[in-house]
């Protein structure tokens, strides 16, 4: 049964009524065979213009909104049926294809059996009649039935004319892999891995569109594995296989952090089926990617330690600083929340673990909460989804050890008031009651409260808050003098030093005295300017 037959049968009606030719392919045609829901309604028609004259017959005739595509021959129908809206597209049957060094293609108008032919798959070569006397009936020009009973994804012409006419194919097949649990067929494979440098005439949206949609697939594993071992992945995702390989000292080797990556994103899947749970803004896909990303910045950290092993010092800090923000621009992801999201989990991903091997403290509790707001339980499924160990004794340690934690978690919570956290000073209170400027007295009274209030020395509370900040104001003002007295002077390159000066002035043990405060925060100074500049540092 086709989805939404009532629909087709009066487009049918209609085509057949102005004279045209028309049939549904592509997803459609599959997934109603394979008993997939779907809204993806593509229709094709025989003959010269015809797509465009048939959407703007069924727009009138179905009082659908009308958008017509006239460089491609395309147009689009939204239409209103039983309740939902659906876009039915319309295209005339053609042929195209792609010149060595383009992006677009050369488009001419074909015969039914050219337009299905230069589609990716056989099984999305399918047609189906749409024509009132012949309706329903399927059209198999490339054995596409056998294709899809037998679950394999083959080209309808020769592999190599197929993904060189349109290389964004490859990526194409790699997500049909994920998402319908199909395998492409090894000589589609070996064309994949000639043509694999060809997909880089592609638009860098089309390329994240098709790897968005594998990630959001029910097993991601399969399609980025399959374009991993044809070498498409090196063109499109290369911080991805910079990760594979495992390298050895005298034995020692660490794990293939790219299958451990790939293993990570699949567990987060099945996790996220499990507890039936539709997160806000997107978050589901975002935190894929987070799991995908992970550990990108394993390759830049990794350092072999004698005695040690092997150490990634610092990955997670260093991937949502850097490799992240560099991957979602190149991308073209959203640079918004979607990476600050991102960029949190991957920054935060081993605080729960570090947790595990501690007692756990409050105020490390308190600080996880703080850190993570509202997505505190996005993170500890993607820590949990990061347990891949073979060893059970080790996966069943860790995985008790994240039960703990998220007890504590709900412990301190429910005492501490700190889901999506704020001081409770804050600096406009300061600067009014103390007749302040904003500046770094501010700054730092406000960093002293929060700090304060996450070791657990002061309450969640406004009143306890605000007797801190008139206890501490006289120290934090000094040190705002000092700041003034050195910071604005800094001249060349010792203004490189202003973040270790800022910092010694923020949270360190200073002498009573200013001339002996001073000379400490000059030493800072000059610490910093040499470990920058080295011994060039005056």
């Amino acid at each position: 049964t086709l989805p939404f037959e009532p629909l087709l049968r009066q487009l049918g009606a209609e085509a057949a009524r102005i004279g045209v030719e028309a049939y549904a392919v592509g997803g459609a045609v599959r997934d109603a065979l394979l008993g997939r829901e779907t809204t993806d309604l593509d229709v094709v028609s025989v003959g010269p213009g015809s797509g465009i004259a048939l959407a703007e017959a069924i727009a009138e005739a179905m009082n659908g909104k009308l958008a017509v595509y006239p460089s491609f021959g395309t147009a689009a129908v939204t239409l209103q049926h039983a309740g939902e809206t659906l876009v039915v597209e319309f295209v005339g049957a053609r042929r195209e294809s792609y010149r060595g060094d383009s992006r677009k293609p050369i488009v001419e108008d074909g015969t039914l059996d050219e337009d299905l032919s230069r589609r990716d798959f056989t099984v999305n070569a399918l047609a189906v009649q749409l024509h009132p006397e012949g309706f329903g009936m399927i059209l198999d020009r490339f054995d596409g039935l056998a294709d899809l009973q037998a679950r394999r994804l083959r080209t309808p012409l020769d592999p190599d004319v197929t993904f060189e006419d349109d290389p964004l194919r490859m990526l194409r097949g790699a997500r049909f892999a994920s998402q319908l649990g199909f395998t492409v067929v090894p000589e589609a494979q070996e064309a994949m891995r000639r043509q694999a440098a060809r997909i880089e005439i592609v638009s860098q949206e089309r390329i994240t569109d098709e790897l968005t949609k594998t990630l959001a697939s029910p097993m991601p594993s399969t399609g980025f594995r399959l374009l991993y071992e044809t070498g498409v992945l090196e063109h499109v995702l290369p911080e991805l296989t910079r990760l594979a390989g495992v390298e050895r000292v005298g034995g020692d080797g660490h794990k293939d952090n790219f299958y451990h990556t790939l293993e990570v994103v699949d567990n987060l899947v099945h996790l996220q089926r499990g507890e039936g749970v539709e997160r806000p803004e997107g978050r589901d896909l975002w935190l894929r990617w987070a799991a995908l990303f992970h550990d990108l910045a394993k390759a830049d950290t990794k350092r072999y330690e004698p005695g040690r092993g092997w150490t990634f010092h610092g990955h997670e800090d260093r991937g949502a600083r850097k490799n992240v923000p560099e991957v979602f621009r190149r991308l073209r992801l959203p640079l918004g929340e979607a990476l600050r999201y991102t960029r949190d989990m991957v920054r935060l991903h081993h605080r729960p673990t570090a947790l595990v091997d501690d007692e756990v403290s409050d105020s490390a509790i308190r600080r996880l909460l703080v850190d993570a707001g509202d997505a505190i339980d996005d993170l500890m499924l993607l820590v949990r989804a990061d347990v891949t160990s073979k060893n059970a004794k080790r996966a069943r340690r860790y995985l008790r050890g994240f039960d703990r934690v998220e007890a504590k978690m709900r412990e301190v919570e429910e005492r501490d008031r700190l889901r999506e956290f704020q001081p409770p000073v804050d600096g406009l209170e300061i600067m009014e009651a103390l007749e302040l400027e904003e500046g770094v007295a501010v700054g730092i009274l406000k960093a002293w409260v929060r700090e304060a209030v996450l070791e657990g020395e002061v309450p969640n509370e406004h009143d306890p808050a605000w007797a801190y900040v008139l206890d501490n104001k006289d120290d934090a003002l000094r040190r705002g003098r000092l700041w003034d007295a050195i910071v604005p002077h800094l001249q060349g390159r010792e203004r490189a030093a202003t973040g270790a000066i800022k910092e010694a002035l923020f949270w360190d043990d200073l002498p009573d005295d200013d001339e002996g405060a001073v000379r400490q925060l000059e030493q800072v100074k000059a610490d910093a300017l040499k470990e920058r500049f080295g011994s060039e540092a005056k």
